[in-house]
């Protein structure tokens, strides 16, 4: 007895086991090592827009630290004495 094939029909899966030869628990496997990267991912994604958010802030605080610079040179920096002596209150109350 003869079998005709017609076209280019396959056989498809067979029970748990699709054409790559991975079972479904290979799969599974799978789809976990692709969340793990996902979740890898994203990890560093905000590890990247952390450091931007840091390298923003060191410009900002370097910015300022040159116009303060410039204040004290010119003469024109005038510091709130009031804070000042507050903060420095608890250091002397220590040493006494």
């Amino acid at each position: 007895m003869v079998d005709r094939i017609v076209g280019n029909k396959s056989f498809g899966s067979l029970g748990n086991i699709s054409r790559s030869g991975k079972t479904g628990a290979a799969k599974k496997s799978d789809s976990a090592q692709k969340s793990d990267r996902v979740d890898f991912s994203s990890a560093l994604q905000r590890a990247t827009k952390t450091q931007a958010a840091s390298e923003t802030q060191e410009t900002a605080r370097s910015e300022k630290l040159q116009a303060l610079k410039a204040q004290i040179e010119n003469g024109t920096y005038q510091p709130d004495l009031d804070k000042v002596a507050s903060s420095l209150l608890p250091f002397l109350v220590k040493e006494s």
